[in-house]
């Protein structure tokens, strides 16, 4: 996907090798078609010939990132998004999936969502780099949008045009542009339109010049994924295995991504689900009923006017089914702005974490 913007997402795009050892010959035809299709173009061809080997091998997680790759030629995210988070339950340990979610996200402008499906990119593949370009864009762009609302609030704030002003200078284009999405690329484009190579390990990357754009937007054209090989079946006289419990880093990133959750369901000024994130067993503040509190959240949250708040420099302690979270929160209305150190205490209640104690402080 090509963004008009220098501070732009480079899209995981390309289809990658049919590397897995176990394919026919068949299969390696059929995706080397669905490849060749895109190259021309015939992406309505393409997703019917890589749903017919999606159909026929529904966990070859090559067909299926193909498959996101080619919705979103399509212009039908929605459905790319669907396919790609489906690819990261299924293979949680696959960064590119989360990439491509964080490309389409940001063409959305929900560049929190980017923020943290590019995170989780870079905890599964510390060595991404790719990710962790895109991640620094993403933060440049939240960044400015900060320095902005700032400078709205307060237009004489010198340090903030300051700021604001370097991150314009970082980007190499004027403020305002946004990060626009065009026409996507795919890794191997058409003879018309020349690619050159650049060899990078992994993954592999093409550069390909954006019209519009300050400079090249490099497009990742081959992948580490491969489908995953059966599961050998248990040697006689060994004990059935138990099901391996879900790692502590799993555990980190789904409590932060809850907090952060959180934090969007209050920007959003959504009550339902904010409150949704407090555990039936949640300790209000000073004694109230929970029912005294929950009318005076909303009471709170419904007054006119927006309402931003953001969370950062998580830190997350994990014991068990209880999980302590210290960080710092930005609050932000018409007529309060401030930040502080909060600390959240959450408990595991079946597949979610949700709030056991919220304060203010360590």
């Amino acid at each position: 996907m090509i963004f008009r913007s220098s501070s732009a997402l480079r899209l995981y795009a390309g289809i990658f090798a049919f590397t897995c050892l176990v394919a026919t010959a068949s299969a390696e035809t059929t995706l080397a078609d669905v490849q060749a299709l895109i190259k021309q173009g015939q992406y309505k061809t393409a997703l019917a010939r890589v749903d017919e080997l999606v159909a026929a091998k529904p966990k070859d997680s090559q067909a299926r990132f193909a498959k996101g790759v080619i919705l979103t030629e399509l212009n039908r995210p929605s459905e790319a998004i669907q396919v790609y988070q489906k690819l990261t339950e299924d293979y949680p340990t696959l960064p590119e999936p989360y990439n491509n979610l964080a490309a389409i996200y940001a063409s959305q402008k929900q560049y929190e969502k980017a923020r943290d499906a590019l995170e989780q990119a870079i905890r599964t593949h510390p060595a991404y780099a790719t990710a962790h370009e895109n991640l620094a864009d993403i933060y440049a762009k939240l960044a400015s949008q900060a320095y902005d609302k700032a400078l709205q609030l307060d237009s004489s704030n010198a340090q903030a045009q300051t700021k604001l002003a370097t991150i314009r200078d970082m980007s190499g284009t004027g403020y305002g542009r946004g990060m626009h999405a065009a026409a996507p690329v795919v890794a191997t484009a058409p003879a018309s339109k020349p690619v050159a190579a650049i060899v990078a390990t992994p993954p592999a990357t093409v550069t390909k010049a954006a019209p519009g754009a300050s400079k090249p937007i490099q497009v990742a054209a081959a992948s580490p994924v491969k489908s995953e090989p059966a599961a050998k079946p248990a040697e006689k006289n060994n004990a059935q295995k138990a099901p391996k419990p879900e790692t502590a880093s799993s555990d980190t990133a789904t409590v932060s991504q809850a907090v952060r959750d959180w934090a969007s369901a209050w920007s959003r000024k959504d009550v339902r689900a904010y409150l949704g994130f407090y555990a039936k067993d949640f300790r209000t503040p000073n004694g109230q009923t929970r029912r005294d509190w929950e009318d005076e959240r909303e009471a709170r949250i419904k007054k006119p006017g927006p309402i931003e708040i953001s969370v950062a420099s998580l830190k997350v302690s994990i014991d068990g089914d209880t999980a302590t979270v210290h960080f710092r929160q930005a609050y932000s209305s018409t007529n309060l702005k401030t930040t502080s150190s909060k600390t959240l205490v959450l408990a595991r209640r079946g597949s979610r974490w949700q709030i056991l104690q919220e304060r203010v402080g360590a």
